[in-house]
This record gives structure tokens, C-alpha cells and sequence, in this order.
């Protein structure tokens, strides 16, 4: 099984699944996305152990907490927690692919302009993993998400994402939207018909979540939002 996750928003979720006491060793963690520092002229992930990286994250945040209480032989392995390589983006899409895809996309959208992953506000729907730009307002929407920055000129300007149609091609998703700063994002996805990346009414990343309906109901495969306490 391979779960794709985005976001700090579904941490409760982790929890919930941790307390099930599964036999987790066979689930493969495909991370959405990661910040990126330049090297020598040349984008690479932040520093492992970093505040704002995704790989400490993964570590930490959800590796560990579904481990906790399981017997080694019942525990993720590293090996099954990915991430897009920024040197060679494409091939995350084709190591997913071999995997014989995502069955479970759990998704959290930006606050402020409805990022998903590190996809900008009019992204293609056909686009695959890929390295980017940070829009100023994602960086914006981050500065909530990691506390430690300083200021916006720490954010980094560049990330490492899985692309639209990465997220569309999931066998099922759900978009975890809750709380009072994420109300204008509830409402931009309760009000748009279908992912439309030129419209300028329904530009937003996290409206992924339709395409990816859109894409289940060809195959017969349920995609739920179901809204939260606002």
C-alpha cells in the first residue's frame, strides 16, 4: 500500500492511525514535496534536520508516530518513506508508476492561495513532479506552518513537487481542511465545479481534489471532502 502525504493540517490522523496498532511494514510514505536550498549553483534539499524540512518531518512527525508501540518486524522501514529527488523529479512519477501507484492521497491546501504540495495557483493538470518557484504567497502561508522562520527572506524561493496529475491519478484521496484559517479555502473548494488550471475563478492547486474525483468516478473509485469545524 502507498500513501501519499501533504501538509501539517492531518496530524491528527497519524495519531488515529497509530493508536490501530496495524502491521504497518509493508506501507510505503510517498512524500509530496520538499524545500530546496541552493549548493554549489545547484537546487538540493535542505539540511535533513532542518525545521522546515519535509524529510525531518516524515522522520519525526509521522514515521515515528505510527511506529510508536509496534514490534520492529511491524514498523516502516526508511526504505519505504520516499521523496522526489530535485536532481532527477521525473522519475518520482515513474517510481510511483512501478509501485503500481498511490492507493491513498491524504491532501491539506494553503490557507491563503490553495497550494497543494508546492503547486502554485494555476498549475497544468497535466503536470508530473517537478521543481518550482514558491509563490509569495505559499512562502507567506509557511511562515504559519514553520514558526522558526524568521521572517519571509528565510523562506526558501524554491521546492521540489509532485505535480497535478500525480495527485489526480490516485486511486482514492481526501483533502483535510479544518480550522478558522483555512475558511476561505473551504469555501473556494465547496464553490468550484471542476479543476480548471487557466480559470481564474477556480485556479487554485487544492481544487486537485476535484480532478482527482473527477478521475475516480472513470474508475469507479470514491473521493470524499468532507468539511470540518470552521
Amino acid at each position: 500500500m502507498a500513501e501519499d502525504i501533504a501538509g501539517r493540517r492531518p496530524k491528527p490522523v497519524y495519531a488515529a492511525l497509530a493508536a490501530r496498532g496495524l502491521d504497518l511494514s509493508r506501507l510505503v510514505i510517498v512524500m509530496m514535496d520538499d524545500y530546496l536550498t541552493e549548493v554549489g549553483g545547484v537546487l538540493d534539499h535542505v539540511d535533513g534536520r532542518a525545521h522546515c524540512s519535509c524529510r525531518r518531518f516524515a522522520r519525526e512527525d509521522i514515521q515515528a508516530v505510527l511506529n510508536a508501540g509496534l514490534p520492529f518486524a511491524q514498523r516502516i522501514p526508511d526504505e519505504n518513506v520516499w521523496y522526489p529527488d530535485p536532481q532527477s523529479p521525473a522519475t518520482y512519477d515513474a517510481r510511483i508508476g512501478a509501485a503500481d501507484g498511490i492507493d491513498y492521497f491524504l491532501l491539506a491546501s494553503g490557507a491563503s492561495d490553495g497550494h497543494v504540495a508546492f503547486n502554485p495557483a494555476g498549475s497544468a493538470a497535466d503536470s508530473v513532479t517537478r521543481v518550482v518557484t514558491l509563490a509569495e504567497e505559499t512562502r507567506r502561508d509557511n511562515l504559519m506552518t514553520f514558526p522558526d522562520f524568521a521572517g519571509l527572506e528565510a523562506v526558501p524561493r524554491h521546492g521540489v513537487t509532485v505535480g497535478i496529475a500525480t495527485i489526480a491519478a490516485a486511486r482514492a484521496c481526501a483533502m483535510v481542511v479544518w480550522g478558522a484559517d483555512k475558511r476561505l479555502a473551504f469555501q473556494r473548494l465547496s464553490a468550484a465545479p471542476r479543476y480548471r488550471s487557466r480559470s481564474r475563478a477556480a485556479r487554485w492547486a487544492a481544487q486537485t481534489i476535484l480532478a482527482a474525483s473527477a478521475t475516480a468516478a472513470r474508475h469507479r473509485i470514491r473521493c470524499r471532502t468532507t468539511p470540518q469545524t470552521l
